[in-house]
């Protein structure tokens, strides 16, 4: 643990919360991917089947059930208790780009050919483009709410904040999970045109806005 590493556990539980504060409050999920939400939550499951098997301490455990819970309740909000606001008509990208592929590189790029490993494996490379939905169904309809922007950024943060997680376990434990860090170096890059226009516009007080698709 150092402090790159909680600092991007926080970024990530504040992204969530933020995003279900968002919605209970408004009583609304329209602007939000619930396509992409299904993906985080498929990603939790399947990276932390290891809580029935291997314990590491109280604070991992308790961060992957808050995280876990977030997420489905996430899901539950959009798909039942708020369905009637979300907005599925621009929530439209094709989940099965992204699935399959990241199914067929779990099965060949992988540390160990384990059911658990390959899970894990899987829940890497699907958490990189997992938020690919959510972007495009914001390039889809030319705009996103401040707080969903909000939620965006600190998720990018967070992903930022683990690559400087990395390098700092590199310097001092001379540990390298190939794995992780190329998948996390992809999901940033996918996070960096959306910071540049969250620095030039949402923290100056603007509405992100963006060229509609012609």
């Amino acid at each position: 643990m150092n402090v790159f590493r909680i600092l991007g556990d926080l970024s990530h539980l504040l992204a969530m919360i933020l995003l279900l504060g968002k919605i209970w409050r408004s009583k609304c999920c329209s602007g939000i991917s619930g396509k992409s939400q299904i993906l985080f939550a498929l990603v939790f499951t399947t990276r932390y089947l290891d809580l029935f098997t291997n314990f590491i301490s109280i604070y991992n455990t308790v961060m992957k059930v808050v995280f876990l819970l977030c997420a489905y309740v996430t899901v539950y909000m959009i798909y039942g208790k708020f369905q009637k606001t979300f907005d599925s008509e621009n929530d439209t990208f094709r989940l099965e780009f992204l699935l399959v592929p990241v199914i067929g590189l779990s099965f060949l790029e992988n540390y160990s050919f384990t059911p658990l490993e390959i899970l894990w494996t899987f829940s890497i490379y699907l958490e990189s483009v997992a938020i690919l939905p959510q972007l495009f169904m914001i390039s889809k309809t030319g705009e996103a709410e401040t707080i969903t922007t909000h939620y965006l950024f600190f998720l990018g943060l967070y992903r930022a904040l683990y690559l400087a997680n990395w390098i700092r376990r590199y310097q001092t434990e001379n540990f390298y999970d190939q794995i992780a860090v190329v998948s996390g170096v992809v999901q940033t890059i996918f996070y960096c045109d959306f910071f540049y226009l969250y620095v030039t516009k949402v923290l100056k007080g603007k509405k992100l806005s963006l060229p509609m698709p012609i």
